[in-house]
């Protein structure tokens, strides 16, 4: 009997240990695993990584039974193997809370070279363990300067000869190559390389990538991009060869104005330091030194970001990149050694590639010419494959649009000769891409070619350049044009975002302007993945700021100007602030944190009395000014004035999300002072501007920027809607009143005057461009008439994001989608339905996942489709006649764990909303 009894105890023991075995694997693999595991930025596995205190995101799955997380847990290991039970560099064991983007690393210090690995879990709202993720990995870069064993090497290419404003020269591409031999095979080898200039690189006659315009543009006397490729596949045992063809690029060609701070006279040079780790264990290490050789007797005789290429195949070196070739001629390279005020640091956001292909809609030709129409204007080279007969010279010219006659019109390029020349070395056809320019256009334009054969459009495509990022959002409604409006906003964006944040792409300009930036900021976020673009150019606009907090009109600084310019140098707070807004990474405002305060003390340097008195470019481009000038009607001091005081309001927000209690005190005291000193200056006791010319930007400011004290705001309100009737409602305002228009008049509840300037007709309008022809957003609200031609003014970008800023309201109010806590923690779905639409709808990828809102109005109903991504909660509001009842799903809305009835207002349903998809039916009024 004992011995049966304790059988049976022993067949219990062991079955509940199998039973808790079971359930505890079963809890382990309970919930999906998480999804778009991310770091720092949104990089994804990324080689040649800047960052060695990285942040980490993660997404949880759309799946049943996850609504939010409750814990999560990272490990970290320089092995896959160690993971997930052995990591070395960090195990952040279980940590409760709902937190899955941005956790701080907490590790060991990471090193450069390094390569890491990690996985994450989370645990939901039951405390359900998800599975462990796929092993993720990063590799990082070289981090110092003292990494590096390679020395700048090039020829003397600034005695070639002198061109252009400010006598800039004029330097000659260059082919430079080093051979080297390996005695045994490569087990994996890097190539770390940049270049003061632009540079494409082989390996054994192989391209190591598709990047375009290498290394990008910096504050190049405080930084230089470093980039990292692995070339394990292109190197082999025994002899091998290293080609980089250089060219100016930014960093020593022409740019206007042409005073940099950096010594853009040097000619380029490149960097290069390829490591390489052999099968039986050992390392070598081959770097850019003076057993380099070079030529510029090759076929790219000519390159300038402005002018365009002159490439002549008779000069074509075939297989210079290969061991098959004879550099006996070469010249010995120059050697130049680091210099270490200069920080060489990996990039730190995607390089340009040619993401998109255009092809010809419509072709023309007369007399020896033929010109291609792409239908759509862009930003990038042609590949042109034409018959040429041998010594012929084909021209390759760009324009935008055509004069009425048919001709190109080009007077907007201003001095950039934009024209890419091919000198044929045969007969036949030949295939022909540029390589370090860029151009903006919509027409190409081929002649000198063999006129005995006839055009075909398949002569031309054009190859869409911009930095390697994918779309964030869509939009669409029911309205052509206002699709048209949203896709000019895209265009505009992938135009203007090559590399840096360019105010346009196609003149003898293409700057990184900072007014530009900071009024467009907003909206590229909804329709790109462009945070980790921001966030570089942020960097290169705390490297630019000067001792004083002065903020260079453009980033990088092609001027070398000492001032800066209120509304343009505050992109130093309101870009930091409004992408924190966009993303919840308080690390982002970590780092601009120093830099939004030297700013606000800049803004109080060039202030007396709290009224400023910085120069100003004003509300630029403002349509119908009374004075004739561009900067147009608003006083400078009344934007300077507001301005400060946004700026202060901002720096204390930022202090406060830091903890930084004594600094937010400071700067709600300065942003309240300024405000009460910009009121007393510039408005009357009826809340009416004085002693300054009155226009609509000039109470957009007042009313945006929360200026006027609370008896006096209503009176500010119509004085506003005063100036728009006089206007007989159009928009009087430029660069930096436009952007505000439209968030004053919503908060002042005038939706349906919102969707009446958007949608007007006539100029100065969002539609008028669209009327006359337009692909992008332009620089002017009249930058061409198909009655009256082109605007005189050569200053006539026909690509130019600035306006595209309404696309803000777009989204967050025609579709409906706003975080109401910083990174779409929580967000609100308010679509606001006028005529002329009967639908809308956007989507957008936040850190937590897609969030969508769809409406359309039918037969009276509205009905409201919406995703609400994991780990997040939305308010929704539906439009209604609230006596009628909501449906959910087709079914009378009732109250449960998914949406809950807060509030029924005269607008209508108030939701709160877990996360899951809804489909809302409401009665309209």
């Amino acid at each position: 009997m004992l011995k049966k009894l304790n059988l049976k105890h022993f067949l219990f023991a062991f079955c509940a240990c199998v039973f808790l075995s079971f359930t505890s694997c079963k809890e382990q693999e309970t919930l999906v695993e998480a999804q778009k595991l991310t770091i720092s930025e949104g990089f994804e596995n990324p080689l040649g990584f800047y960052d060695s205190s990285p942040t980490f995101t993660w997404q949880l799955p759309v799946s049943e039974g996850v609504l939010s997380q409750s814990a999560y847990q990272i490990v970290v290991a320089s092995s896959p193997e160690l993971l997930p039970d052995h990591a070395d560099l960090w195990n952040s064991e279980k940590q409760q809370t709902t937190q899955s983007t941005w956790v701080k690393y907490e590790g060991e210090a990471l090193k450069s070279r390094q390569k890491v690995f990690w996985q994450v879990k989370y645990w939901n709202q039951d405390n359900e363990a998800s599975k462990w993720s796929a092993v993720q990995n990063f590799e990082l870069g070289l981090l110092n300067n003292s990494d590096w064993k390679a020395k700048w090497v090039g020829l003397d290419t600034a005695k070639d000869s002198i061109r252009g404003r400010g006598k800039v020269l004029i330097h000659k591409p260059q082919y430079l190559r080093k051979g080297f031999e390996l005695t045994n095979d490569v087990t994996s080898a890097r190539l770390y390389i940049t270049s003061k200039g632009v540079f494409d690189v082989s390996i054994n006659g192989e391209n190591v990538s598709d990047d375009a315009m290498s290394p990008g543009f910096t504050t190049y006397d405080k930084r230089i991009e470093t980039l990292t490729y692995d070339v394990t596949k292109l190197i082999e045992s025994g002899q091998n060869t290293i080609g980089v063809e250089l060219a100016s690029g930014w960093y020593s060609g022409r740019l206007l104005w042409g005073t940099t701070p950096w010594d853009n006279t040097i000619s380029p040079k490149v960097l290069a330091q390829l490591e390489i780790t052999l099968s039986d264990g050992a390392k070598e290490i081959i770097v850019s030194d003076d057993s380099w050789k070079g030529t510029t007797n090759g076929p790219l005789q000519f390159a300038e970001i402005y002018d365009g290429e002159i490439y002549n195949a008779n000069l074509e070196m075939p297989n210079w990149t290969t061991n098959n070739f004879d550099d006996k001629d070469w010249a010995t390279v120059e050697v130049a050694a680091l210099d270490d005020n200069v920080k060489l640091e990996p990039k730190r956001h995607t390089t340009v590639k040619g993401k998109i292909e255009l092809v010809p809609q419509d072709m023309t030709s007369n007399d020896g010419a033929a010109v291609f129409d792409l239908k759509q204007n862009m930003v990038g080279v042609p590949v042109v494959n034409v018959p040429m007969k041998k010594g012929d010279t084909l021209k390759v010219r760009f324009a935008e649009m055509l004069s009425p006659d048919g001709s190109f019109y080009t007077k907007n390029y201003r001095s950039a000769h934009s024209t890419d020349y091919y000198i044929a070395a045969k007969d036949g056809d030949i295939t022909y891409m540029p390589k370090f320019t860029f151009h903006g256009f919509r027409y190409v334009e081929l002649s000198g070619f063999d006129t005995s054969k006839e055009p075909s459009k398949d002569w031309v495509k054009g190859v869409v350049l911009y930095s390697d990022f994918d779309d964030n959002g869509k939009f669409a409604s029911s309205h052509d044009k206002l699709n048209q409006l949203q896709s000019n906003i895209v265009w505009g964006l992938r135009g203007n975002f090559l590399d840096i944040p360019t105010d346009c792409p196609q003149r003898d300009e293409r700057l990184g302007w900072t007014g530009d930036a900071q009024v467009f900021g907003p909206t590229s976020m909804f329709n790109a993945d462009v945070y980790k673009f921001w966030a570089s150019w942020l960097q290169s606009v705390r490297e630019a700021q000067l001792e004083d907090g002065a903020i260079p009109w453009t980033v990088p600084d092609s001027r070398g100007n000492k001032i800066g310019s209120s509304g343009w140098g505050d992109v130093g707070t309101i870009i930091p602030w409004k992408i924190y807004l966009r993303t919840g990474d308080v690390g982002f405002l970590e780092d601009n944190f120093e830099m939004m305060k030297q700013w606000v003390s800049y803004h109080e340097l060039k202030s007396k009395n709290y009224i400023s008195n910085m120069m100003s470019f004003s509300d630029w481009l403002q349509p119908f000014p009374e004075n004739g000038n561009t900067r147009g009607d608003t006083s400078s001091s009344l934007i300077g004035t507001a301005f400060f005081a946004h700026s202060a309001k901002l720096t204390a927000l930022t202090a406060q999300v830091l903890g930084e209690v004594k600094e937010q005190e400071k700067y709600e005291a300065l942003y309240k002072n300024v405000a009460k000193a910009f009121d007393e200056k510039f408005f009357d006791e009826t809340g009416k501007v004085k002693d300054v010319t009155e226009t609509q930007t000039t109470y957009l400011l007042a009313l945006a920027f929360d200026l006027l004290p609370e008896s006096k705001i209503e009176n500010a309100q119509n004085n506003l809607l005063r100036k728009l009737k006089e206007a007989d409602y159009h928009l009087r305002t430029g660069f930096l009143g436009t952007p505000l228009l439209s968030k004053v008049l919503d908060d002042m509840g005038e939706i349906d005057l919102v969707y009446k300037l958007i949608f007007n007709e006539t100029y100065p309008s969002w539609f008028y461009s669209i009327n006359q022809g337009a692909t992008t957003i332009w620089e002017r609200w009249n930058s061409y008439s198909k009655t009256e031609g082109y605007n005189p003014m050569s200053m006539n970008s026909l690509n130019h994001y600035a306006y595209g800023a309404i696309g803000e309201w777009m989204y967050e109010r025609i579709a409906g989608i706003a975080p109401l806590e910083a990174g779409y923690k929580v967000i609100k779905i308010a679509p606001q339905a006028r005529q002329p639409l009967n639908s809308a709808s956007a989507s957008l990828n936040t850190p937590y996942g897609k969030v969508s809102s769809s409406w359309e109005i039918k037969n009276g109903e509205f009905h409201l489709a919406v995703v609400v991504p994991p780990n997040t909660t939305a308010k929704i509001i539906v439009p209604a006649d609230t006596s009628n009842e909501l449906l959910l799903n087709g079914k009378k809305l009732e109250d449960s764990n998914q949406v809950k009835l807060v509030e029924t207002a005269e607008s209508g349903f108030e939701l709160l909303a877990q996360p899951g998809s809804y489909k809302f039916t409401s009665t309209l009024k």
